[in-house]
């Protein structure tokens, strides 16, 4: 059942505060400040990765925070909160909500969604879960399963879903899912635009996930430079 505390990110804005190691801003402290600047820009909540940085955003904001952990195993695709061992990590600093990958892929160990999700609803009954899809028929499954929230968080990210955009088709992908399923849809992935975001709430999603378009200044900063490049390489040619 959805808290009070969790009902306070509907109709609102997320902001995803995460960087990883290879990356100039991996850092806790920067992470934290970073989703200071999220709270003082309007941001109702916070998508957060390790439970360092989780740690120490939980000094800087009291928003609620949808929690995972990326970690890479050599014998699955999949890397968000993948294993029971980044489950445990995470249910020690009381998460909000807990998210990890519900697409059809088989997860380290060779265990399939439905057995994970099994094993771990199963020894935290009590917990907040949100799905990380990246199909229509992978979030009415995950649904079907009972997760507490349906997210977008993959599409266009696995190798079947690539050619995919959340805005493709006027938002046929939204529309379908939230015509599909019964639990709250939260909406990620590729929304780098105030409208897209605005959009999706429109259309009746729970709350909607941004993170490159806002704490990403290095895929920010590329995204210029790529539109610069490919005017001049244009007038080059004219």
């Amino acid at each position: 059942m959805i808290n009070d505390r969790v009902n306070e990110l509907k109709g609102n804005l997320i902001v995803s505060c995460q960087a990883l190691e290879d990356e100039p801003l991996h850092s806790s402290f920067i992470m934290g400040r970073m989703a200071r600047a999220a709270k003082l820009g309007g941001a109702s909540g916070i998508r957060a990765n390790t439970v360092e940085d989780i740690r120490e955003i939980r000094n800087n904001v009291s928003l609620p925070i949808i929690c995972i952990i990326k970690k890479v195993y050599a014998d699955s695709e999949v890397y968000i909160t993948p294993t029971m061992r980044e489950i445990d990590s995470l249910m020690s600093i009381d998460p909000d909500i807990v998210a990890f990958d519900a697409t059809d892929r088989i997860r380290p160990g060779h265990i399939s969604l439905d057995d994970f999700y099994s094993q771990v609803r199963s020894k935290y009954p009590d917990q907040l879960f949100m799905a990380d899809c990246s199909t229509v028929e992978e979030a009415v499954h995950a649904d079907k399963l009972g997760f507490d929230f349906i997210g977008t968080t993959l599409v266009g990210y696995t190798p079947y879903s690539a050619n995919n955009r959340i805005e493709a088709d006027n938002f046929r992908i939204i529309r379908e899912i939230l015509n599909q399923v019964e639990h709250p849809v939260i909406a990620e992935g590729h929304i780098d635009l105030p409208e897209k975001a605005a959009k999706v709430l429109e259309l009746g999603c729970f709350s909607v996930v941004v993170g490159g378009a806002i704490t990403r200044p290095m895929l920010i900063t590329e995204r210029y430079a790529e539109a610069i490049k490919e005017m001049k390489s244009e007038a080059d040619k004219s």
